[in-house]
C-alpha cells in the first residue's frame, strides 16, 4: 500500500470547502492507501492562539475530522504536537535549508504582505515543517490544492537534497495525489475566490440551520441577467458552484433555465441553496456534537493515533540520524 500524508491547521472549525475540497476524497483514500492525516497545531503556532485556543481547536478538528467519517482503524489520525520527532528532524532539515529560498516562497510572501508586524521565524521554516510533516512517514503521495502546490515541491527537494547530501535514498520523493477528475474547488460567499477560515466567507459543518439562511441569503449576487444565456458573473457563476455541489441535478437545472431565460430570483435560489446545504450538513453536525461531547473516545483516539505515528516517525529519525552521523538509540 502506498503511504499517503495529509494535515489541516487547528485555526477554527472545518468547512464546505475543507469536506467538499478535501476530506471526501480522504475518506476514500483511507480505504485504498496506508494513510496518516494529522491535526496541524505546531503550524498554528505562528498565529499565536492562546494556550486555551490551541487546545480548543485541536480537539475541536479532531472530533471534526472523526465526525466526517475517518476512521483511526482504517488510517492513523494524530495530533503533530503528540510526535516530538517531527520536531527533531525539522531542526536538522532547518540546516539543510537557505533563507534565499524560504524568503522567495509565495506563502511567506503573501504572509509577510499581509500581516507586516508578525513576520517570525515559524512564517518563513513552514515549508520545511511541512516537508517533515510528509518524509517522516516516507509519504509517496499528498493531496494538496493549488495554494499548497509549492510547498510540496519545497517538500521534493529538502527530500533529494538530503539524499544527495548523504548518499542514500532515505526519503521517497513525493507526489501530488492524483484524484480521478478535477480537485472539486468550493467558492466563498463574498462573490470571488475560493473559501477559506482566513476570508470569512464560509459555512462551517457545524454552523446550524439559522445561521446557514443567514449566511446564503447575504451572499453575493447581481441584478440579474438582461439578456438570454449571458454570462455569468463571478458571484453568480459561484452560487452555482455551490448548488453544483449540494443539490440535485434537477434543482440546478431548474435555476439554471431561470437564469438563461432572464426569469431568475436570486432570493428563491439562495433559500433553496440554503435548504440543501442544512440538508447536507446536519448528520455532520450531529455527530459532531455528539463526538465532541465524548472526551473520553477523543482521548482514546488522540493516544492510539500518537503511538502509531511515533513508532513510524520514531524509525525514519533513527535513520536519519545515522545518516547524519548522531548515535542512534
Amino acid at each position: 500500500m502506498d503511504t499517503v500524508v495529509s494535515g489541516i491547521r487547528s485555526t477554527g472549525n472545518l468547512h464546505l470547502g475543507n469536506y467538499y475540497g478535501a476530506i471526501k476524497n480522504f475518506l476514500r483514500m483511507q480505504e485504498e492507501n496506508n494513510c496518516y492525516f494529522f491535526v496541524a497545531d505546531w503550524h498554528s503556532l505562528t498565529t499565536h492562539p492562546t494556550p486555551e485556543q490551541l487546545y480548543v481547536n485541536s480537539r475541536t478538528i479532531l472530533a471534526e475530522y472523526l465526525a466526517c467519517g475517518l476512521d483511526p482503524e482504517k488510517s492513523v489520525i494524530y495530533t503533530q504536537s503528540d510526535v516530538p520527532e517531527i520536531a527533531e528532524l525539522y531542526l536538522l532539515m532547518n540546516m539543510n535549508a537557505y533563507i534565499g529560498e524560504l524568503e522567495r516562497t509565495t506563502s511567506f510572501k503573501d504572509k509577510v504582505r499581509k500581516n507586516p508586524e508578525n513576520v517570525n521565524a515559524g512564517l518563513l521554516t513552514y515549508p520545511v515543517l511541512m516537508a517533515v510533516d510528509i518524509i517522516i512517514h516516507k509519504a509517496k503521495y499528498v493531496p494538496v490544492g493549488k495554494d499548497q502546490e509549492q510547498n510540496l515541491e519545497m517538500a521534493r527537494k529538502f527530500a533529494k537534497r538530503f539524499n544527495t547530501l548523504y548518499k542514500e535514498d532515505l526519503f521517497p520523493i513525493p507526489q501530488p495525489y492524483s484524484f480521478s477528475g478535477e480537485m472539486i474547488k468550493v467558492p466563498g460567499l463574498d462573490g470571488s475566490g475560493k473559501m477559506g477560515k482566513s476570508e470569512g466567507n464560509c459555512i462551517y459543518l457545524i454552523d446550524d440551520p439559522k445561521v446557514i439562511r443567514k449566511k446564503v441569503m447575504k451572499a453575493v449576487s447581481d441584478s440579474g441577467p438582461t439578456e438570454p444565456n449571458q454570462p455569468m458573473a463571478e458571484p453568480i457563476q459561484n452560487l452555482f458552484t455551490l448548488m453544483s455541489i449540494v443539490s440535485e441535478k434537477d434543482t440546478l437545472d431548474f435555476f439554471t433555465e431561470k437564469y438563461n431565460n432572464c426569469e431568475i430570483r436570486y432570493g428563491d435560489m439562495k433559500k433553496q441553496l440554503a435548504e440543501d446545504i442544512i440538508e447536507a450538513t446536519a448528520p455532520m453536525r450531529e455527530r459532531i456534537e455528539a463526538i465532541t461531547a465524548d472526551e473520553e473516545y477523543l482521548v482514546k483516539v488522540m493516544k492510539q493515533g500518537a503511538e502509531k505515528a511515533r513508532e513510524s516517525a520514531h524509525k525514519t529519525l533513527q535513520e536519519a540520524r545515522r545518516l547524519i552521523g548522531f548515535k542512534t538509540h
